[in-house]
């Protein structure tokens, strides 16, 4: 498999990961749960919610369709990657930090949450390879 090819496979990888982003709202009764904030508070959720989705379709795009650019190894392209692998880095804490387990009910919600996990490492190990190499 060539760097380019495993650069498309990780956009793709992130555009799929989006579904987390819009089932999570659903399955956590966002509507009736934020309803009980302050509308500051609930419009910060949505905007935050949106910039995590809007990040992770960006790092997708990017991955997607400029995959000869991050293999060229220039300071750029160690750069977004390097971007990628802290952004993926944080998140991967996050799973640790956030407290999931009442709403992992059933075996299906389980994998996912793991596979998720997972994906966030390998994630943080590709971007991360790739920013910290040698040009």
């Amino acid at each position: 498999m060539t760097l380019q090819t495993a650069f498309q496979l990780a956009g793709v990888a992130h555009v799929i990961s989006l579904a987390a982003i819009l089932f999570a709202p659903v399955r956590l009764r966002w509507n009736e749960e934020l309803a009980k904030l302050p509308r500051l508070l609930r419009q910060m959720c949505s905007v935050y919610n949106g910039y995590t989705g809007g990040t992770i379709l960006a790092c997708g795009l990017v991955s997607l369709l400029c995959a000869d650019d991050l293999s060229a190894g220039t300071a750029l392209a160690r750069g977004v990657c390097g971007y990628i692998a802290i952004f993926w880095g944080v998140r991967l804490a996050l799973q640790w930090i956030y407290d999931v387990r009442p709403y992992l009910t059933s075996g299906w919600l389980r994998l996912g949450h793991h596979g998720l996990t997972l994906l966030f490492v390998a994630f943080v190990g590709f971007y991360g390879w790739i920013a910290l190499r040698p040009g």
